[in-house]
């Protein structure tokens, strides 16, 4: 019989002269022998003995290292050991007729998909509520969910739908007395919650655009895969919902059979939760599938991102996987940090649910359960490093990882406006300032999606896609979508079509500025900023704002990053880039959000003086470097005197202003810039007795 446990567990087993005591913190075993049972776990730790090297446990991952003390775990472990698979004392709490649940319950419903929340504006008290998340792989939202959703807006939450940057929805301001009703309609109408929240795979990533192509319906379908793989097994969801009745499709073989697969001891044997077991994973896990070049789900912020691989002929081949991406941080703390999935190899496509399990696997096995700041997966790569973490996957995948494939440049796509399916159907995608559905715009909404019977997928970029449109509808759906303000891109300012910020006040717990509220009047300020330099309204950089430094709207990956950092103050981060490939750094702590025209104004007007050729603004923050940057700043005195009191009316009619900026654009200047240079040549030419007279 061959056994493997955890890193900690190993050690407790081999070197704890009392093993017994290290019981209750294990949650390693595998065991490829399916005649030991898991309620068997304390008869084989008594039966192991430090004194016959012949039964030693050795690790599979990491090899032993004396343990002097008993290993730490958070509070939130020991819930989930003492929950009887997440029911207890959950389905107590939500019985009795207080308004909120215990601090346990409080952890436990999250892999319901619920987290417990109060109205931070109120004085005098906390009125509590609930929010509830959708799991919905690849964004997709059948008709009868979506309008089931927002009549449970109106009904049950505080009117409106919020879409999240995971492409799912979240209700917000549901009661307890509620909750029951609330989640056995979402159940039973198509929908889910099941793992929206807490320590286990949360929703699967993947492009939103309903596109007819072969690698685009086969990420779907993998993202799909992946997310039955990894969806619990144990019932728990419906026996406190729907009172122990299955609401469940039926999965794919394929699906069945990885699950089941114990051939490299990635199982708990006859247990409830075969991944999973009684621990669940040490935090939360994202995973995003892709096609080359389509970067619309930020691939390299997810634990797990899947590429599809395919040959000359577009048959997908394959999958290019990347680990260890992930967003959560905490201020001024330099252990914790926002970090890129790195690549870990190429794997044939029968084998993805495979090699998806097996580096879950690895991280439910050696990922930190002491801390929950270091938990995620991009912490064990950290401290591991690519090579030894591909090294221990391998024994749970049973096979080496090939190389990675190489792939083009990285876009991202937003898909807004009118798009060909290529089946014939058209899908319209329309820009939602901050994924809030409201009013007017959910009036609308709800009217095309009911009476044109569509289907919807919602975007990584809070955004939402009409699908399954007919030629013969596009007028009169645009009509009623621009009565309701949902209005075509090319009418929506740039900054806000690529600008995210998360919920944050008044019912985030965690925030501590404002977020969602306050980028409208961030992003007009910068675009006044834009018009006071001279860029053009065309121009635009990618802006994510969050009320802390968890990242929910992966301000780390954006051009110009502002992270909550005090009462109305922000950390501004730059360095991200467009197509969202690369890192942001720190610039400024503490930046006042009064005071955000002092620190941007005089970046934005150097990137417009000094940029290289269509240069963005991520790019040249990169280029100068952030000492330059800061010269920048601190020596700001304002615009030059040059640059803006002779900033006279050059143009008398639309023609020549258009014949002009089009040749400014071929220099990458707009035609007052091109006009400028003409006339202080011409003037130059005078002076030096050049005229042409």
């Amino acid at each position: 019989m061959t056994t493997s446990f955890g890193a900690a567990i190993n050690v407790a087993a081999v070197d704890d002269p009392n093993p017994k005591l290290q019981i209750q913190k294990f949650n390693g075993l595998k065991s490829t022998s399916n005649s030991l049972l898991l309620s068997r776990r304390l008869h084989v730790f008594q039966s192991f003995s430090p004194s016959n090297p012949s039964s030693i446990v050795r690790a599979v991952s990491t090899p032993a290292k004396p343990a002097a003390v008993e290993p730490k775990r958070s509070k939130v472990e020991i819930f989930k050991e003492q929950s009887n698979f997440i029911r207890y004392p959950l389905n107590e709490e939500i019985l009795n007729d207080a308004p909120n649940i215990n601090e346990a319950a409080t952890q436990l419903i999250k892999f319901h998909g619920s987290y417990m929340q109060y109205d931070r504006d109120e004085r005098g008290g906390r009125s509590y509520s609930f929010m509830l998340r959708t799991k919905n792989p690849g964004g997709e939202v059948p008709n009868r969910l979506y309008l089931v959703m927002d009549d449970l807006a109106d009904q049950f939450g505080i009117g409106t739908l919020r879409l999240t940057t995971r492409q799912t929805f979240q209700l917000h301001g549901v009661l307890k007395k509620d909750l029951k009703t609330v989640m056995s309609t979402i159940i039973r109408n198509m929908g889910s919650t099941l793992g929206a929240c807490g320590d286990l795979n949360r929703n699967v990533l993947a492009p939103a655009a309903p596109f007819a192509k072969k690698d685009y319906m086969f990420a779907k379908q993998t993202a799909d895969n992946i997310a039955a793989l990894l969806t619990p097994q144990s019932g728990f969801y419906y026996d406190v919902w729907v009172d122990g009745e299955k609401v469940m499709t039926a999965e794919p073989p394929e699906v069945v059979k990885a699950r089941n697969d114990n051939s490299h001891g990635t199982n708990f044997p006859d247990s409830p939760e075969p991944i999973y077991g009684t621990q669940f994973l040490p935090r939360k896990f994202k995973i995003a599938v892709t096609v080359p070049a389509d970067n619309s789900v930020d691939i390299f912020t997810n634990d797990i991102g899947v590429v599809v691989v395919s040959n000359e002929d577009g048959e997908p081949q394959g999958f290019n996987i990347y680990v260890g991406g992930g967003m959560g941080r905490t201020h001024r703390m330099e252990t914790t940090f926002p970090r890129l999935a790195e690549p870990l190899g190429y794997v044939p496509k029968e084998d993805i649910l495979y090699a998806v399990k097996a580096i879950v696997v690895s991280q439910r096995e050696n990922g930190r359960r002491d801390d929950r700041r270091y938990s995620r997966l991009k912490y064990l790569l950290s401290s591991w490093g690519i090579e030894k973490f591909r090294s221990v996957t391998e024994q749970y995948y049973g096979k080496k990882f090939e190389p990675c494939r190489e792939l083009p440049e990285w876009e991202f796509k937003s898909y807004l406006g009118w798009h060909e399916a290529g089946d014939g159907s058209l899908f319209c995608g329309l820009h939602v300032d901050n994924g809030r559905v409201k009013g007017a715009m959910k009036k609308a909404l709800r009217e095309v999606i009911e009476k044109y019977n569509l289907n919807v997928r919602l975007t990584p970029n809070q955004n939402i896609i009409l699908c399954n449109i007919r030629q013969a509808w596009k007028r009169p759906i645009t009509t009623v979508l621009a009565q309701g303000g949902l209005l075509q891109p090319r009418y929506v300012d740039p900054l806000n079509l690529t600008a995210m910020a998360c919920p944050a006040f008044p019912l985030c717990p965690l925030a501590i500025t404002e977020a969602e509220r306050g980028i409208p009047d961030i992003l007009k300020r910068v675009r006044a900023i834009f018009e006071k330099v001279g860029l053009k309204y065309s121009e635009s950089v990618v802006i994510r704002v969050t009320g802390c430094p968890n990242g929910c709207a992966r301000p780390y990956m954006a051009e110009l990053g502002l992270v909550g950092d005090g009462p109305n103050s922000y950390q501004i981060w730059l360095g991200g880039t467009p197509n969202q490939t690369s890192l942001a750094k720190t610039f400024k702590d503490k930046v006042k959000v009064q005071d955000l025209e002092k620190v941007l104004e005089p970046l934005f007007f150097h990137w417009r003086r000094k940029r290289q050729s269509k240069e963005s603004f991520g790019d040249f923050t990169n280029r100068m470097g952030f000492e330059k940057l800061g010269e920048f700043v601190e020596k700001w005195e304002g615009i030059p005197e040059s640059s803006s009191r002779y900033n006279l009316k050059l143009f008398a009619d639309r023609e020549t202003y258009e014949a002009m900026d089009a040749l400014a654009s071929i220099q990458d200047k707009n035609a007052h810039q091109l006009a400028i240079e003409v006339v202080r040549n011409y003037v130059a030419s005078q002076q030096n007795g050049k005229s042409m007279d």
